[in-house]
């Protein structure tokens, strides 16, 4: 009976491929932590603005292989603005000998998925017949082609959708949960891309959860799964999840995380608006933000206060601009975001799955690339998205602290119309710097001009009449991105708003201030935003 080769010379073959093969890391993908930021070898802040990238489901195989080249998709990717990609594998496939070997055609008959073999074989000829482990190196590859960075996550054990508190992949101990093959796995991976410079990151595992979560086993396999795989790369950051579906950090703030590395260790969250099932429609989106932002700052946001990275590596909705629940999220979502500056991941590139939960096919409605990723599933989210994909703040800034007046539902900021005294939106990389003072004027730094409500539906002007009361503005509602004052000669109370036919600002009257659930204040809603980087 022939012998098949062990599983290790299959790894140390796929490594040995790998760096004979492998692009000297560009400086700025040598990656460390300085207090809260990510910075390059240089100092100078790398803010992480990814979108995920799913193959850990049954196939193995990065999803679109059928429907697009892999090239294309890299293309895509950084073409819509995202300088990193977190690419997901199961633990299986770097452990189970006769699942990495898998050629990816094979992987697709044992599916019965025979139907995307013609596609994969049309878009992608030369990965059909190669093992789904090295067709994942031609993602990573491809990405790194393009420059674009990549985190690696391991999203799961056994292949296959996630996530539920019962399937057995959740937490240490779950039947395909074994952790010293996990430590095996992350190891071996480690090894396996430590000279791909563009991996830049490894998430140790994905929305740890389930009946047997509990701190002392977090702490204690975290801590060593960070350890072996920084021993393997120390190039790369270690990620590390929290609880409860990566929604909680707590302990951190009692109970930090021991490794023997320095300025490596990044912690990630997750945030949807399923966290907190369908509240947004059924509530006021005013209070709804606050219990929102309250909850993620007490979970997981106050270790940026604390100097350490936090890494929104999944957050998400539907595209269609349809889903009153998800619209609400994103208004709240990108006014934190912006404030925080945090890195972050969209979930996610994927129009559609290969096979999620039995069903071929699948279309992903929360896809920027729609169900045949042919093109944009929703271009104006793309474009709304773009503000946050440069970062506000940065490590080393030479550039004083200004303030912007940023608006979450268009991703846009408050600029001055050019030589008038109006204002509009605009690009945030373009907008004037603001100054909300102690006496609630809004003033345009280093001028003496400063904006004033002076008539109902009107634009807003900017005025030198700044000691007027109709020039003072005060954040109102419990979500603090209201701003009111009062019309010039009268009681009658405004707030900051947006003509959309022309993107003019104007004062119209408050809307949505609390209890109303049919209500949505998002027109209204700004956000006073720290900005470092150069215009």
């Amino acid at each position: 009976m022939r012998r098949r080769p062990s599983y290790l010379c299959f790894i140390a073959l796929w490594a040995l491929v790998a760096s004979r093969h492998a692009e000297p890391a560009k400086a700025s993908w040598r990656l460390h932590t300085e207090s809260r930021w990510i910075v390059d070898k240089q100092g100078r802040r790398v803010k992480l603005a990814c979108v995920n990238w799913a193959s850990h489901l049954e196939p193995m195989v990065a999803e679109g292989l059928d429907k697009k080249p892999v090239d294309w998709i890299s293309k895509q990717i950084a073409s819509m603005g995202f300088n990193c990609v977190r690419l997901t594998w199961p633990l299986f496939m770097v452990t189970n000998n006769s699942l990495g070997s898998m050629s990816v055609a094979q992987s697709f008959r044992d599916l019965g998925l025979v139907d995307y073999i013609g596609g994969i074989r049309q878009n992608n000829p030369s990965l059909l017949d190669v093992s789904v482990l090295a067709a994942f190196r031609a993602v990573v590859t491809s990405l790194g082609d393009n420059n674009v960075m990549v985190i690696l996550d391991n999203h799961i054990s056994k292949p296959g959708w996630c996530c539920s508190n019962r399937d057995g992949n959740g937490f240490f101990g779950d039947q395909y949960f074994d952790p010293n093959l996990w430590i095996k796995g992350l190891t071996r991976m480690a090894t396996m891309i430590r000279r791909i410079g563009n991996v830049v990151g490894m998430s140790l595992r994905n929305e740890l959860r389930g009946p047997k979560e509990n701190l002392r086993d977090w702490l204690r396999y975290m801590e060593r799964g960070a350890e072996v795989v920084h021993s393997a790369n120390p190039h790369v950051l270690v990620i590390a999840s929290g609880l409860y579906y990566d929604t909680d950090l707590w302990f951190l703030g009692h109970i930090p995380m021991k490794v023997s590395f320095a300025r490596k260790l990044v912690f990630e969250l997750h945030w949807y608006a399923s966290s907190s099932g369908t509240v947004w429609e059924d509530g006021n989106a005013n209070e709804l933000c606050k219990d929102a932002t309250d909850k993620v700052m007490s979970k997981a946001g106050f270790i940026l206060n604390q100097g350490m990275p936090l890494f929104v590596s999944e957050f998400g909705g539907e595209l269609s601009g349809q889903n009153v629940n998800d619209d609400r999220y994103f208004n709240c979502f990108f006014g934190v975001a912006a404030k925080l500056d945090f890195d972050w991941a969209l979930w996610t590139i994927v129009g559609s799955y290969y096979l999620r939960k039995g069903i071929v096919g699948m279309e992903e409605t929360f896809g920027v690339l729609n169900k045949d990723f042919s093109g944009p599933r929703n271009a104006s989210f793309l474009q709304r998205i773009s503000a946050l994909q440069a970062p506000f703040q940065g490590a080393t800034s030479s550039s004083p602290t200004r303030r912007i007046l940023f608006h979450p539902l268009t991703g846009l900021c408050i600029q001055r119309k050019r030589e008038q005294e109006q204002l509009q939106l605009g690009a945030c990389n373009e907008s004037e710097a603001w100054t909300h003072t102690r006496h609630h004027t809004i003033r345009m730094r280093g001028t003496d001009l400063c904006m004033q409500a002076d008539r109902l539906e009107k634009p807003v002007k900017l005025s030198t009449d700044c000691a007027d009361h109709g020039s003072r503005w005060k954040t109102i509602s419990e979500s603090k991105m209201h701003f009111s004052s009062n019309i010039v000669g009268s009681n009658v109370t405004v707030c900051l708003d947006i003509d959309f036919s022309t993107k003019t600002v104007i004062a119209s009257p408050c809307k949505c201030l609390r209890e109303d659930a049919t209500c949505n204040p998002a027109s209204q809603w700004f956000e006073l935003v720290n900005m470092t980087r150069s215009t």
